[in-house]
């Protein structure tokens, strides 16, 4: 060993006797210290979200299905890709459908046709991944979640709901349910004990996909939905 060496060396271990570190506590992490009164983590979450172009509707349980396709069809979309297997998506099929006014009438002022075709994720990819990336105007997903902190949602992808629902679609559309908000990732990881098991993709979206180039133009869009819609359902 060269002296230069022995002698940093010999002065690390003589400052670690020195000063010795006190084991924290096994629970400690400073994200645990991150934390907001429940009545401020969804106006932050919101707040952090808009600063990226994040769009926000309101909603109820019984009402959502109606807000997200009066939204869609106000928008220009002609097709939402959904997921048939979970909750959200069989309550979404069961209360939507397009009306149109009795024969020789028109609509009432106010009135939206609804002509929004609803596409279900009940295919392996390779069957309709042509109509994916080229016919899919908008994804519908639920989350589990959102957190304060950095004002992200939390996606958990499975069979039933694959990621790309949230990736592919050119606007991506998310249910937040106002009870499920978290002050820290850490909080979400604990509680919801992901320890117990993940899924081989999780996803934490904060905005609508974005990028710059060497100009520093930034456009959105690029690589993943140009808007991204959270609908906050109460």
């Amino acid at each position: 060993m060269s002296d230069a060496r022995a002698a940093i060396l010999g002065t690390l271990r003589r400052t670690r006797d020195a000063h010795p570190l006190t084991p924290p506590p096994s629970d400690f992490t400073p994200l645990a210290e991150k934390q907001w009164p429940p009545e401020e983590r969804l106006p932050r979450i919101r707040r952090l979200m808009e600063a990226v172009h994040t769009e926000f509707l309101e909603a109820t349980e019984a009402d959502w299905p109606a807000v997200v396709t009066d939204f869609l069809t106000r928008e220009g979309a002609s097709t939402l890709l959904y997921a048939p297997e979970t909750i959200d998506g069989a309550k979404l099929s069961a209360n939507t459908h397009s009306p149109s006014p009795p024969r020789g009438e028109g609509r009432g002022e106010g009135d939206v046709a609804s002509s929004l075709t609803l596409i279900p994720y009940d295919r392996p990819i390779e069957d309709f991944k042509q109509q994916m990336f080229e016919g899919i105007d908008a994804g519908l997903t639920g989350t589990l979640g959102a957190i304060a902190d950095t004002g992200s949602l939390i996606l958990w992808p499975s069979a039933q709901e694959p990621r790309l629902l949230s990736l592919v679609p050119h606007i991506h559309v998310a249910l937040l349910r106002a009870d499920a908000l978290y002050d820290s990732f850490w909080q979400a990881m604990r509680d919801g004990r992901w320890a117990d098991g993940m899924p081989t993709n999780a996803l934490l979206i904060s905005g609508p996909s974005k990028t710059a180039d060497i100009e520093q133009t930034l456009a959105y869009g690029v690589h993943g939905p140009k808007r991204l819609v959270v609908v906050i359902v109460r």
